[in-house]
């Protein structure tokens, strides 16, 4: 079968690997995305959150910082993005609203708030009677809750549509097929033989495919990114405008131990989302997984019940052992990562799009992202091995 030849060849046209594509293409790389369906995967079903303080979780500091800082960059990359394709892509700067529903949520959250101050982020502490001044259809039992303005949102779907755009314009060749095999010579990289048989060359390759990059065949073991899927059901309601506005900002809280969110677009949409299901490749939307998702945001706002049920979809984050994105070099020359995002894959498109390019570019990743590198866990394995 025919050939093609580029500089970078990136595997996986989800939110990173386009963002990744569109930052090496602006750094003049002859850049190509391999995908069979550029813009899907997980980027359908994610609700766009981008709460840097709501979700910090004990143990990821380290995490916290890279979160902030693509947080940070945020309106720039939105601005600059619409500038340059005319997308609207739903960024909202409308802030979260994380509530308590009886004692225990309200002690769980009050840690939080503590690790959040020790952190020296923002976010107040309201009664439940603030909470319902804010949302006033939140359930009456409410205890408590914390404001968190710094926590924005942004339409995933508008996104991605917009990173096709931008890799459009900025040249990168979309070659709409899947990945077969990684090829490998001399003890380099040296592009992918796809599906239908095509062997595509390159100088380096990004493997950005989600929940995927763990599979792709010729991929050396101790380079083969230790990547799992983790299923997540989400639903779309519809707002009908004698509702409006339903709610105004994101809220979200602990139910039965489960998170649920609610998060309503401009556009008349709120999505409620998710399970976290370790069921490997299963895609499959459950009743079981409906129900609860509907009882549980039934308990947080019981007026959801009103609203017609517009979509249910099931997708696949990708999940690192430490919930650590893997970004930039790898033991394989030619080779480098841009996966395992877990929840935060929206959130870091910017700084991942940057460090990617800076990696590139010169071989190594910026400060900010060098605890992410994916030598991590090859170090660890040979830490054990020799304990």
């Amino acid at each position: 079968m025919s050939s093609s030849t580029s500089d970078v060849l990136v595997v996986g046209g989800g939110i990173i690997g386009l963002v990744t594509a569109w930052r090496a293409a602006q750094r003049g790389f002859a850049t190509a995305v391999l995908d069979p369906a550029p813009g899907g995967g997980a980027a359908q079903v994610a609700a766009g959150m981008l709460a840097a303080v709501t979700e910090l979780h004990y143990g990821e500091h380290t995490l916290l910082g890279l979160n902030l800082e693509s947080a940070r960059r945020y309106p720039d990359f939105v601005a600059e993005l619409t500038e340059l394709t005319g997308h609207d892509v739903g960024y909202r700067r409308s802030g979260t609203l994380a509530v308590a529903l009886d004692a225990d949520d309200r002690a769980q959250l009050r840690e939080l708030h503590a690790l959040q101050r020790q952190s020296g982020l923002a976010s107040e502490w309201l009664s439940g009677r603030e909470c319902r001044r804010l949302e006033p259809l939140l359930a009456p039992g409410v205890r408590g809750g914390l404001r968190v303005d710094g926590d924005h949102q942004i339409d995933p779907r508008r996104l991605v549509a917009a990173l096709v755009a931008a890799c459009e314009r900025a040249g990168v060749a979309f070659h709409r097929d899947g990945a077969e095999r990684l090829t490998v010579s001399a003890g380099r990289a040296t592009g992918v033989r796809t599906r239908a048989g095509t062997t595509l060359t390159a100088r380096q390759v990004v493997l950005a495919a989600g929940s995927l990059s763990g599979r792709l065949a010729g991929v050396p073991a101790e380079v083969l990114p230790p990547v799992r899927p983790v299923k997540g059901q989400v639903l779309r309601l519809t707002v009908p405008r004698r509702y409006a506005p339903f709610l105004t900002r994101t809220v979200r809280a602990v139910v039965r131990g489960s998170q649920v969110y609610l998060v309503p677009r401009e556009n008349g949409e709120l999505v409620v989302g998710a399970t976290s299901e370790e069921l490997g490749w299963d895609t499959t939307v459950t009743a079981g997984g409906v129900y609860e998702l509907l009882r549980d945001a039934h308990e947080l706002v019981p007026g959801i019940t009103e609203l017609p049920l517009a979509e249910t979809r099931a997708g696949l984050r990708p999940c690192s052992p430490d919930n650590a994105p893997l970004l930039g070099p790898t033991g394989l020359d030619g080779l480098l990562l841009a996966t395992g995002h877990h929840r935060n894959g929206v959130l870091l498109a910017p700084v991942t799009g940057d460090a990617l390019a800076h990696a590139l570019a010169t071989g190594e990743l910026p400060a900010e992202a060098r605890p992410f590198t994916p030598r991590r866990f090859r170090a660890a394995a040979l830490s054990e091995q020799s304990a």
